[in-house]
């Protein structure tokens, strides 16, 4: 089963790996009357199903199935054959075969139990429940899920198979919008909203759709090419850049605002229109919901276009196709060894006894969902981490070649941070597509050469590009150097929450010495207090709990915790000045983007980053740094981080806390999982830069400027463009353009 867990916090998500673009008779489900805002930004391409895990969510719980959320000794509807040996061993699959296999397996009523027990006690751990029962303004349109109450209602209600028990798991826990399957789902006309020279925005397939799809899925091309109707076979190339007017019959901005109810990850709904939309990071390229999506929903899209050079519309339907990951259908030929393979626990899953014998694992299932590139689970509990989960997997689709920057790359570039010299001589880019590495020490030092390389070259002013980060390593920002601001604390002061079974493993590990070699999330000597001083072991830092009610909710939260990020832990000395005046950066992104602990303060002092968002929220509100979304709709806010957040963590983290000190069998504890599964959590929340008496993450972070995509911007990523440039940079100020646009 896939099932992820997602909150509009976006730091707890559970995620059950369905598509975010639903079947047409699906819509009345996700829509109300009347259609909300329109902002999309992208669209995506025909599904195609891929055997890969998928996760867009802070809380994620995701079990081996895609479609089937809890399942573990099964019974089949009676079938002549086996539904699930039609798909085994395929690459390519049809949609409708592939629901046959979900919806073939029932509800096994122990596994559901033990799926929901897991994810109720684990939730005593994030910090993020009774807020997200009612959002705060301006997320409370947006946010409003009764997540303990739908679990109640999900525990007694029956349901057809185990799919659709899945499929409630999953609209239940993305509408807490905080952001795995076993599939995915592509089209080759991925959707992006253009804006022409009058200013109107429309939905378009992508104009660089055919060059992305053929290279992408060559051995897939001839079957859409083949499926098109009348003339139009063979001439897919014809549809990149056709402007949509109807999507299976309605207007386009109904399938993007119902993709955005249920796609989950972002608080603000104009950022989960824009999840819709393709991006680079790293320099692939990626899709959009509606051409990649998780779950078989429907067979096909019936698109009412207007091609390029052309005046009359025409009707298409694209046939989907399900991709199958080879990792999986090459051992999975039948329901019994699809169960046996994929949907039990594995190494990884649950949580160990560090102090225990022969206790250690090197595998960490989360790795599969986390929006980042694979950090080893040892370097991850020794480096607090804060990344976005998603149902579906980083993108590997490669971006072809004449879409990347035709800059060369300068020293210091490694992996997912790039550095440019613009053609200008006084504008650096710092491409940064996570806040994480395979090690910290190679990517801190990465970055530090590559600012002070732009510095030698002549830079003055700074694009930081962060579209799709989806996060990384707290402290990762620290090393480009201090400023007045950024000593003693860089970034945010956070809280953690101080529920019973927390105040318990703190109670071991401070008075029965359960941590001697301080492996553990609640050794004192983790943290700071509000003063960013340390605590000493023995401090018991959750006593007393800070009480507070949330929507009418008691709740309880440790102290204020300070500093967590000392300079002197870095590989090297960072900088004693500015390398960069923050009112001469830029941060681009498409408010897709976490955070990253303690953001930067990008006076290049101290490069602290809570991952994406953190740094993009302390460089704009404390040091004046510009912001801007690229993309999206012109009548919708589109707020330039999706999510903050403070740190994320997991089920099998927690759980690994509990059995090193001896609380396992407290019927306050978690159970061990039974299936292949990830939940994950927000375990810290930031407190504001404005209100600092509330968390960040229930804050407005309204972009500088909304950057509208026109056609003739083909040439990924936008800050190789000089006008975006002259725009974002030279002017002492940022407002949006009069006349005529980009």
């Amino acid at each position: 089963m896939v099932l992820a867990l997602r909150e509009v916090s976006r730091h707890m998500v559970v995620i059950l790996s369905d598509g975010a673009f639903p079947d047409p008779k699906d819509f009345p489900n996700f829509l109300k009357a009347k259609v909300r805002s329109k902002s999309i930004a992208d669209v995506g391409s025909l599904p195609v199903m891929q055997f890969l895990p998928i996760i867009r969510g802070f809380l994620v719980f995701a079990s081996c199935i895609a479609a089937a959320s809890a399942i573990g000794n099964h019974e089949l509807t009676e079938r002549a054959a086996d539904p699930c040996a039609v798909v085994g061993g395929k690459k390519w699959v049809n949609p409708k075969d592939l629901r046959a296999c979900f919806t073939s397996v029932k509800v096994d009523p122990v596994q559901k139990e033990n799926i929901i027990q897991v994810i109720n006690k684990t939730l005593a751990f994030h910090t993020s429940v009774n807020y997200e029962f009612k959002a705060p303004e301006p997320f409370t349109a947006d946010v409003h899920e009764d997540l303990l109450g739908d679990l109640a209602r999900i525990q007694k209600q029956n349901y057809a198979s185990d799919y659709d028990l899945h499929i409630d798991f999953s609209r239940t826990l993305k509408r807490l919008n905080d952001g795995h399957s076993l599939f995915l789902n592509f089209l080759p006309t991925p959707l992006v909203l253009l804006t022409d020279s009058n200013g109107a925005q429309n939905v378009h397939i992508a104009p660089e759709a055919f060059q992305v799809a053929s290279a992408e899925f060559a051995d897939e091309t001839e079957f859409w090419q083949n499926a098109l109707p009348g003339s139009l076979k063979g001439q897919l190339a014809s549809l990149s850049g056709a402007k949509v007017l109807l999507i299976n019959g309605q207007d386009p901005f109904v399938a993007v605002d119902a993709n955005a109810q249920i796609t989950g990850s972002f608080q603000g709904f104009g950022t989960r229109q824009n999840s819709y939309n393709i991006g680079s990071s790293g320099w692939t390229y990626i899709m959009g919901n509606f051409a990649q999506q998780s779950l078989p929903l429907s067979d096909s899209a019936t698109l009412t276009i207007i091609r390029n050079g052309h005046v009359l519309p025409e009707v298409i339907t694209i046939i989907v196709n399900n991709n199958a990951d080879t990792s999986c259908c090459r051992t999975a030929h039948d329901t019994a060894s699809w169960r046996a393979n994929f949907c039990v626990a594995v190494d990884g899953t649950n949580g160990v006894n560090l102090y225990a014998t022969n206790s250690s694992t090197t595998n960490s299932p989360l790795i599969k969902f986390q929006q980042q590139p694979p950090v080893p689970p040892a370097v991850a509990r020794k480096q607090p981490l804060d990344v976005m989960l998603d149902t579906t997997p980083p993108s590997d689709i490669v971006l072809p070649p004449p879409l990347q920057p035709a800059l060369p790359a300068i020293n210091g570039s490694r992996s997912v941070s790039q550095f440019y010299m613009l053609k200008d001589g006084k504008t650096g880019v710092m491409a940064l597509g996570s806040f994480s590495d395979t090690a910290l020490n190679p990517f801190l030092l990465g970055m530090l050469q590559g600012l002070q390389s732009l510095k030698a070259l002549g830079a003055t002013q700074l694009i930081v590009d962060v579209s799709n980060n989806g996060g990384g390593f707290i402290c990762a920002a620290h090393i480009a150097g201090p400023n007045s601001g950024a000593v003693p604390q860089a970034g945010l002061d956070t809280k953690a929450r101080d529920g019973p079974l927390a105040q318990l493993i703190t109670d071991r590990i401070v008075n029965d010495n359960a941590d001697p070699q301080n492996l553990l999330l609640y050794n004192p000597t983790n943290w700071a207090n509000a003063s960013n001083v340390f605590f000493a072991p023995g401090t018991n830092w959750l006593q007393p709990p800070v009480r507070t009610t949330i929507n009418g909710r008691a709740d309880a939260f440790s102290q204020r915790l300070g500093e967590e990020c000392p300079i002197d832990q870095y590989p090297a000395k960072p900088p004693t000045t500015a390398l960069f005046d923050p009112k001469k950066v830029a941060i681009v992104s498409n408010g897709s983007q976490n955070i990253c602990c303690s953001g930067v303060n990008l006076d290049m002092h101290h490069l602290d980053a809570q991952a994406r968002a953190l740094y993009s929220v302390t460089m704009n509100k404390k040091e004046g740094a510009k912001t801007v979304v690229v993309g999206g709709k012109s009548d919708v806010q589109q707020q330039y981080c999706g999510t903050v957040g403070g740190q994320s963590t997991d089920f099998s983290t927690i759980d690994t806390e509990v059995k090193s000190v001896g609380l396992k069998d407290n019927s306050l504890a978690p159970p061990d999982l039974l299936v292949n599964g990830v939940q994950g959590i927000t375990w810290r929340l930031g407190f504001g830069v404005f209100d600092t008496t509330q968390p960040e993450e229930w804050q407005s972070r309204p972009a500088t400027l909304n950057l509208p995509l026109t056609s003739n911007m083909q040439v990924l990523p936008p800050f190789t463009m000089p006008r975006i440039t002259d725009l974002l940079i030279t002017a002492s100020t940022i407002q949006q353009p009069s006349g005529k646009l980009l």
